[in-house]
């Protein structure tokens, strides 16, 4: 499978079903900037790291994600906004296990 789709439901709350490479090794943070999800400049301002959690969203559907790791914990222990279902798009490595996948951006922090 080349392509997975993706329902993202942005901080206005319109939903958006996309297409998702597996081939090309990125992230959820990733692809919701190329598809220009929010606005420039107020997701993945640190460039995929974990270090600013403007990537955070909540995970809406059932999927078995990778455990958060000690940074994506950290960071979204110190992020506003923060659900247990919670995760850090750009800790999300998109793969054809994540077919279906929904989630919601979370609130900008400002």
């Amino acid at each position: 499978m080349q392509d997975i789709t993706i329902t993202i439901i942005d901080r206005e709350g319109v939903s958006h079903k996309i297409l998702a490479p597996t081939d090309m090794n990125m992230n959820l943070m990733e692809v919701m900037k190329s598809y220009e999800i929010a606005p420039e400049g107020t997701i993945g301002i640190c460039g995929g790291m974990a270090m600013c959690a403007s990537c955070q969203c909540y995970i809406e559907s059932e999927h078995d994600l990778p455990e958060k790791n000690d940074e994506e914990e950290a960071m979204l222990s110190e992020a506003f906004f923060v659900k247990v279902n919670s995760r850090l798009g750009c800790q999300i490595p998109i793969n054809s296990y994540l077919n279906g996948l929904k989630v919601t951006l979370a609130p900008a922090e400002n």
